[in-house]
C-alpha cells in the first residue's frame, strides 16, 4: 500500500498494560469484540458476560445458525402450499411431521437463546413469550385436527394463521419489528383521520338513500339502485377508491344532470381531501417514530462501544486509551475477513497521530467505519503489456485506448443504442431491420473487445463490477439465440417461437445499458440500490399480511369458485361452478380463476385487491356465494393493506431516497476518504469511468492527444482505495445518517433505562420555542 510506511522522526508511546493471564486477556477481547459487533449491527441483545455465554452468543450469532432458522420459518410457511387447500397435495402425516420439526427448530433456537441471556431479561421479553405460546398453541391445534381427521371429521387449522409469528419475533427480524411498532404507534393518530372519514361516507350513505332511494332507479343489471343503506356505504366506500367509478353514478347522472354534483362533491371530500390527509399523517408520524426507534439504536450502539472501549482500555499519561495492538486484534475479530491495507487505512484514521494507540473518541468510530464499505482497488498492468509491450504501447495502440477512454466513444454507442431501440420497435420480417439486427450485434462485441482490449480483464469483470458482467452477458446471450434461430430457420422451414420470444427479449434488455450512461440515471439507480434493504424490509411486513388473510380466505372461501377450461361450455363453466353467481359481474367477466383454492391462487387475489381496481366485482362475488358480511373481509384488507401500510410504505421510501440521494457525507465517511487522499491512495467514482475499477484514470481527457494521461496511467499501479456505491452495510447504519448530526460525539447518552423509554415526545417538544427548533 503506498505511504504504509510511518512517517520518520513520529515518537511512539508504549503504553503499559497491567500484566493479564494470556486466557483472561482472550477473553477481554472477545467480549469487547460481542460488544462492537453489536454496536455495528445494532443488535440490543442483552446477554450473560461469562466466558461460556460470550461463546454461546458468537455462535448464536453466527451467519449458519441465522441461515438455518430463516430455512425452517421459509419451510414452515411454505408448508400452506401442501395442505388442503393444496396447489401441490401431501398427506397429513407428511406436513405434520414438517411442521413439528420446524417447531423443534424453533425452540432449539429459544433455548440456545435463554443460554446467552439473563432470565429475569428472557422471561420480560415479549417476543420469547410470543414464540413459545405460538409453539404450544401450533401443537395443541396439530392434535385436534389429527384427532378429527382419524374419524373423517373436517375442522379448520386455525394455528396456520399464526405462522407469521416465527418471522416477526425471532431477533433477526428486527427490521419487521420495528415497522410494526412504527404502524402500532401510527395508528392513535390515524384513528381520528379514519373516523372522521368513516362519518363523511355515512352521511353521505344516508343523502344517496334518501335523494335516490325513493326515485325507483334501477342498475345496469336491473336491481334496485341505492335502497339499501349497507349497500350504499359499500358502494360509496369503494368510490373512494374509485374502482368503481362512473358505474356507480350513471343511474342517478341518466335520470338528471344535476345529481352528478353530488358524485363530484364526495370525490373531492373523500378521495383527495381525506385520503391525502391519511398520507400527510402517516408520513408525519412515521417519520417521527422513526426518529425515535433511530436515536435509542444511536444511543445503545454508543454505549456498547463504550463498554467495549472500558474493556480494553490502558491508560497513558492523563487519558484513558487502546492500544494498536489490541485495537487490530479487535477489529480483525469483529470482520474476520478484512484485508491488511484495509485494516491500515482504518487504523490511520483512528490513530491520527500516530501514537500507537487509539483514543476514546476515534474507538467509538470504530463500529461506524466497520459499516462503511471501502473498495480495495489492485490496478494491475493489462496481460498484453507484459506479452507484447512494443505493441501494446505503440502509437496505434495507444490511440486506439485513448479513444475507449473518451467520453465521445460512450456518447457514440449511447446514439447506437437509440437507433437500435427504433430498430427493434420496427417490423423485424422485412430483410433491412432483419440484416441490421447483426450490425448492431456486431457492433455491441466490438465494443467489449474493444474494452477488454483497453481495460485491465481481471478489473473489468471484477466482483463489483454488476453492469460490465450484465453487459457481456446479455451480448453473448444474443448472439448465441440468434445463431441458433437462423441455424433453424436455414435448416427448414421450422421457425422455433421460444427461440424467438428469446431473442427478441435479449434485444430490449441491451437498452438497459442507457442506463450506465446517463449520470443521473445511474445516481437514482444507485440510489434504489442503496435502499434496497429497506425495500425488503416492507417485503417482509407485506408477506406477513398476505400470509394471515391468504389463510384467512383459504378457509372462508375455499372450494367456493372454481375455474374450467376455456373450452368448457357447459352451464356450471359459465358460473365458476356455483349457481349463486349467475348473472353477477363476477362470472360475466370470467374472474373464475381468482379464487382461495390453494395459497397462490389466494396471494394473486390478494395482489389484485392492493391494486384496488375491480376489487368490488371480486368483493361482490364471494359475498354472493358466502354471505354479504364477507365484504366486510375485503373492506378489512383494503384498510390494512392500502390505506395503512402502503401509505407507511411511501413514506418509508421517500424517506429512505431522500436520505440516500440528498444528504451530505458523514463524518465518518468525510474522515475515511481525507485519510485516503492524506495517504495518496484515493481513487475518486467518477475517475473511474462509471464505476469500473480499471487502470483508466485519464477518463477525463479533454481530447485524444497528450502525454500526460499516458505518465498519470503508468505511474497508477499498486493498491488504491474508493468509498463503494453501496456505502453501508446494514439497513440501519443508512437511516442512522438522518439523525447523527444531532449526538455530539462527547454524549454519552442518557442510562439504558431512559433510552428503552425513549418516546417521540422527548424529541418534538410539545410547545417548542424559536430556541428549540433552531
Amino acid at each position: 500500500m503506498p505511504g504504509a510506511g510511518r512517517a520518520a522522526g513520529v515518537r511512539r508511546l508504549r503504553p503499559q498494560r497491567p500484566e493479564e493471564p494470556p486466557a483472561r486477556e482472550d477473553e477481554d477481547l472477545l467480549l469487547a469484540a460481542a460488544y462492537v459487533s453489536d454496536a455495528q449491527y445494532n443488535r440490543n441483545v442483552p446477554f450473560e458476560t461469562s466466558p461460556r455465554a460470550i461463546r454461546l452468543y458468537y455462535f448464536y450469532n453466527h451467519w449458519t445458525m441465522q441461515v438455518a432458522i430463516y430455512f425452517f420459518i421459509c419451510v414452515d410457511l411454505s408448508l400452506a402450499l401442501f395442505e388442503e387447500p393444496a396447489l401441490f397435495p401431501l398427506p397429513f402425516l407428511a406436513t405434520s411431521i414438517a411442521e413439528v420439526l420446524c417447531l423443534t427448530a424453533f425452540f432449539g433456537r429459544l433455548v440456545h437463546f435463554a443460554k446467552v441471556t439473563p432470565q429475569m431479561v428472557f422471561w420480560k421479553d415479549t417476543k420469547n413469550i410470543c414464540i413459545m405460546v405460538t409453539i404450544v398453541l401450533t401443537l395443541i391445534d396439530l392434535i385436534i385436527y389429527g384427532s378429527l381427521e382419524a374419524v373423517n371429521i373436517h375442522s379448520i387449522r386455525w394455528s396456520r394463521a399464526l405462522r407469521p409469528v416465527f418471522l416477526i419475533n425471532f431477533p433477526e427480524s428486527r427490521q419487521i419489528r420495528r415497522t410494526f411498532r412504527s404502524i402500532r404507534n401510527t395508528l392513535p393518530d390515524i384513528l381520528y383521520v379514519f373516523l372522521l372519514f368513516m362519518f363523511s361516507v355515512l352521511i353521505f350513505s344516508l343523502m344517496a338513500l334518501k335523494l335516490f332511494g325513493v326515485r325507483s332507479l334501477k342498475t345496469v343489471e336491473g336491481l334496485p339502485y341505492f335502497t339499501d343503506i349497507l349497500e350504499i356505504a359499500f358502494e360509496l366506500y369503494v368510490l373512494v377508491t374509485t374502482a368503481n367509478s362512473p358505474d356507480v353514478m350513471m343511474p342517478a347522472y341518466n335520470f338528471s344532470r344535476w345529481y352528478s354534483l353530488y358524485f363530484i362533491t364526495y370525490i373531492i371530500i373523500n378521495t383527495y381531501i381525506f385520503m391525502s390527509v391519511f398520507l400527510a399523517v402517516v408520513y408525519n408520524n412515521y417519520r417521527k417514530h422513526l426518529k425515535n426507534e433511530i436515536l435509542k439504536l444511536a444511543y445503545l450502539k454508543r454505549r456498547k462501544m463504550i463498554e467495549a472501549f472500558n474493556i480494553l482500555k490502558v491508560k497513558v499519561g492523563t487519558e484513558f486509551v487502546v492500544t494498536e495492538a489490541q485495537w487490530k486484534r479487535l477489529a480483525k475479530i469483529v470482520m474476520p475477513h478484512i484485508s491488511s491495507p484495509h485494516l491500515e487505512l482504518l487504523l490511520r484514521i483512528s490513530d491520527e497521530g500516530q501514537k500507537g494507540h487509539v483514543d476514546k473518541m476515534n474507538f467509538l468510530r470504530l463500529a461506524d467505519l466497520l459499516n462503511i464499505q471501502v473498495v480495495a482497488i489492485n490496478i494491475k498492468r493489462h496481460p498484453l503489456e507484459d506479452w507484447m509491450p512494443r505493441v501494446y504501447q505503440s502509437s496505434a495502440s495507444l490511440l486506439v485506448q485513448r479513444m475507449v477512454r473518451h467520453r465521445i466513444f460512450v456518447w457514440v454507442y449511447d446514439v447506437i443504442i437509440l437507433v437500435n431501440a427504433i430498430f427493434i420497435a420496427l417490423d423485424e420480417k422485412k430483410p433491412f431491420i432483419s440484416n441490421a439486427e447483426w450490425l448492431f450485434l456486431s457492433l455491441y462485441i466490438i465494443e467489449i473487445l474493444l474494452k477488454l482490449y483497453t481495460y485491465e480483464p481481471r478489473a473489468y469483470f471484477g466482483r463489483k463490477q454488476f453492469w460490465n458482467w450484465f453487459d457481456t452477458l446479455i451480448i453473448i446471450a444474443a448472439l448465441v439465440a440468434t445463431v441458433a434461430n437462423a441455424t433453424i430457420q436455414s435448416a427448414g422451414n421450422y421457425n422455433s417461437q421460444q427461440i424467438l420470444d428469446i431473442v427478441l427479449i435479449l434485444r430490449i434488455l441491451r437498452l438497459l445499458r442507457i442506463i450506465v450512461s446517463i449520470q443521473r440515471f445511474r445516481l437514482i439507480v444507485t440510489t434504489l440500490i442503496n435502499i434496497g434493504p429497506t425495500i425488503l424490509t416492507f417485503g417482509g411486513l407485506v408477506l406477513v399480511v398476505y400470509y394471515v388473510f391468504a389463510i384467512i380466505g383459504m378457509e372462508a372461501f375455499q372450494g367456493k369458485v372454481w375455474f374450467f377450461d376455456p373450452n368448457f361450455t357447459t352451464p356450471e363453466a359459465q358460473v365458476c361452478g356455483n349457481p349463486a353467481l349467475t348473472g353477477s359481474a363476477f362470472a360475466r367477466d370470467h374472474y373464475c380463476k381468482n379464487n382461495f383454492n390453494d395459497l397462490a391462487s389466494s396471494f394473486i387475489v390478494l395482489m389484485e385487491l392492493t391494486v384496488v381496481n375491480q376489487w368490488h366485482v371480486l368483493a361482490g362475488g364471494f359475498a354472493l356465494v358466502t354471505h354479504q358480511a364477507a365484504k366486510l373481509y375485503f373492506i378489512s384488507f383494503h384498510i390494512v393493506v392500502v390505506i395503512l401500510i402502503v401509505n407507511i410504505f411511501i413514506a418509508f421510501i421517500l424517506e429512505a431516497f431522500f436520505v440516500a440521494y440528498s444528504l451530505e457525507k458523514s463524518e465518518v465517511e468525510t474522515a475515511i476518504e481525507k485519510k485516503i487522499q492524506e495517504l495518496g491512495v484515493g481513487v475518486q467514482e467518477e475517475e473511474m469511468q462509471d464505476g469500473k475499477l480499471i487502470d483508466n484514470m485519464d477518463a477525463k481527457d479533454s481530447g485524444f492527444s497528450g502525454d500526460d494521461g499516458d505518465n498519470k496511467r503508468k505511474a497508477l499501479k499498486g493498491l488504491y482505495f474508493r468509498i463503494a456505491s453501496k456505502k453501508y452495510r446494514t439497513v440501519d447504519a443508512l437511516l442512522q445518517q438522518m439523525f447523527e448530526s444531532e449526538i455530539t460525539p462527547e454524549d454519552e447518552g442518557p442510562s439504558l433505562d431512559e433510552i428503552l423509554n425513549l418516546s417521540p415526545s422527548d424529541i418534538y417538544p410539545k410547545n417548542p420555542s424559536f430556541g428549540n427548533s433552531a
